[in-house]
C-alpha cells in the first residue's frame, strides 16, 4: 500500500556533535564532560572516544554532497558548547563560530534547511567542575549561550531546539551513570537536573526570542510508548500508572504548567526543589515539539517492566521493534496535551552491518524497521496528530555513547579507520521515499 505525505513534509536526517565532528581539541574547542568522560578508561566500549569519531569537522563539505545525493531536505545537528566557549561561559572561540558559520551556509546552497540544537549532552568540563547541571548559575551561562548563537546563526536557522533529551542527560547522567558524568544512584539528584534542564530551557527559549522573535523553538524528548502486558484490568492500570509517574516527567510542566500529581506519589522524595516562577518558565508556548522515539515499554502488574516479549524482534541495542507502539503514543500525547506540530526528531535502529563483495551494504533489517515506523507516523497523521517531518537516526554511523562504535545507526556506513563513507540499501530506500514522497 502507498502512502502519500503532505508536499511540505520534511524529511531529514539527524546527528550530534560530540558523535561525529571528532577535532576534540582543536582549533581552540575546549573540554567537554563527554572528552573526559571517554578518556576515562573503563567507561566505554573498547576504550573507544569520540576524538575523531567520523571527523566531520573536516569533512563537512563531503557530508553535505551526500545529504544531497539522499535529497535531504533538512538537517538537525547540535552544536558543540565548548567549540564556540571553551569554559562555557566568557570568551567566544571564534574560530568554533566560523565552523558552524561555514556549515550553515553550506547547507543552505545545497538547499538543505538546518535544525540546530544547543545541546546534545556535551556540557562543558569547565562549568560541570562548577557544579554542573545543579548549581542554577550555569543556568544562565547556557542562557547566554543561546543567545549568541542566535545573534550570530537567526539570520539563517528558523527552527531551533534547546535541549536534546534532558531526560537522558539526567537518568544516564546521574542514575544509571552509563552516561557522563557518570553518577550512580543519584535519584534526587537526577530529578533535580532534569527540572533545572527545563527551568534553563525556558530561560533560553526567552533569551532566544528576545534575540530573534521570528525564530521558531522547540525542545526535544525521548519518549518511548507504554503498553500493558494484557488486556487484564490490573494491567491496563499498571501502565497507565507508569506513563503517568515517569514519561510525562517533561511533558506535563511543559504542557500543563506542573508536575504529574502521581509522580508526586510514584517518586515522593525523588522530586525537586522547584523555586517560584520555575513552572512558568518551563510552560511557556513553543513552536513545535521534537520527539525522539526507537521503542516501547511493556507493563505488568505482577512483574513490573518486561524485558523480553515473545516472538518480537530486537534491535543490537537491546531494543524490541514495535512499530505500532509509535503511532499510539503519539496519539496518547496529542490527545492528553495541547501540542505544537510535532516533529520526529529521531527513529532509526542498530543493526549488525556486512559490507557485502558488491561493495554495498545490504541491511534489510534496518531498511524493514525505517519502513514500518514511517508508515505508523502516517497512519498517526490520519488520526488527526500534527506531524510536520520526520528525521531517521542516524545520518552516519557514529561514536554510541557509552557504545563506543560497536552500534551502527546509520543509513551511510562510516570505515572508522578510513572514514570512507558508503550510502547503505536504507539510504538509497529512504532517498528514493524523499523524491516520491511516499512509503510503500
Amino acid at each position: 500500500m502507498m502512502m502519500k505525505f503532505p508536499p511540505d513534509f520534511v524529511w531529514g536526517a539527524a546527528t550530534a556533535a560530540y558523535q561525529i565532528e571528532g577535532a576534540w581539541n582543536e582549533d581552540g574547542k575546549g573540554e567537554s564532560i563527554w572528552d573526559r568522560f571517554s578518556h576515562t578508561p573503563g567507561k566505554i566500549a573498547n576504550g573507544d572516544t569520540g576524538d575523531v569519531a567520523c571527523d566531520h569537522y573536516h569533512r563537512w563539505r563531503d557530508d553535505i554532497a551526500l545529504m544531497r545525493q539522499l535529497g535531504l531536505k533538512a538537517y538537525r545537528f547540535s552544536v558543540s558548547w565548548p567549540r564556540l566557549l571553551p569554559t562555557g561561559s566568557g570568551r567566544v572561540n571564534l574560530a568554533g563560530m566560523d565552523f558552524y558559520d561555514r556549515l550553515v551556509d553550506g547547507l543552505l546552497a545545497a538547499n538543505i534547511e538546518p535544525y540546530i540544537t544547543l545541546h546534545h549532552w556535551d556540557l562543558p568540563q569547565s562549568l560541570y567542575d562548577k557544579g554542573g547541571w545543579i548549581n542554577r548559575d550555569n543556568l544562565y551561562h547556557f542562557t547566554d549561550y543561546a543567545a549568541l548563537l542566535v545573534r550570530r546563526l537567526g539570520d539563517r536557522i528558523r527552527r531551533w531546539t534547546t535541549f536534546n533529551e534532558p531526560g537522558v542527560i539526567a537518568w544516564a547522567g546521574y542514575l544509571s551513570g552509563e552516561h557522563a558524568p557518570g553518577i550512580r544512584d543519584e535519584r534526587r539528584l537526577c530529578r533535580q537536573v532534569g527540572h533545572h534542564l527545563m527551568v534553563a530551557h525556558g530561560l533560553a527559549a526567552q533569551a532566544m526570542r528576545a534575540a530573534n522573535p521570528a525564530l521558531e523553538v522547540g525542545i526535544v524528548l525521548s519518549q518511548w510508548g507504554v503498553d500493558p502486558a494484557s488486556d487484564d484490568p490490573a494491567d491496563l492500570a499498571a501502565a497507565a500508572n507508569a506513563w503517568d509517574a515517569h514519561e510525562t516527567f517533561f511533558l506535563h510542566p511543559l504542557f500543563a504548567g506542573h508536575y504529574h500529581p502521581l509522580s508526586y506519589e510514584v517518586l515522593a522524595q525523588e522530586m525537586p526543589e522547584i523555586r517560584p516562577g520555575d513552572m512558568a518558565l518551563i510552560a511557556q508556548k513553543l513552536n513545535f515539539l521534537g520527539i525522539n522515539s526507537y521503542s516501547r515499554s511493556v507493563i505488568s502488574a505482577s512483574r513490573g517492566r518486561l524485558e523480553l516479549i515473545s516472538g518480537s524482534e530486537y534491535t543490537e541495542m537491546g531494543w524490541e521493534v514495535c512499530a505500532p507502539a509509535l503511532r499510539r503514543m503519539l496519539k496518547k500525547i496529542s490527545q492528553d496535551y495541547q501540542l505544537p506540530p510535532i516533529y520526529i526528531t529521531e527513529n532509526g535502529a542498530a543493526f549488525q552491518d556486512v559490507l557485502s563483495p558488491d561493495g554495498k551494504i545490504h541491511d534489510e533489517r534496518r531498511l524493514d524497521y525505517l519502513r514500518q515506523h514511517i508508515t505508523q507516523v502516517r497512519l498517526a497523521m490520519q488520526d488527526g496528530v500534527d506531524i510536520r517531518g520526520y528525521f531517521v537516526w542516524s545520518m552516519l554511523d557514529n561514536f554510541e555513547w557509552a557504545h563506543g562504535f560497536t552500534k551502527r545507526f546509520g543509513i551511510i556506513h562510516v570505515d572508522y579507520a578510513t572514514q570512507k563513507r558508503i550510502i547503505k540499501d536504507s539510504g538509497e530506500w529512504y532517498a528514493r521515499l524523499i523524491a516520491a514522497n511516499q512509503v510503500e
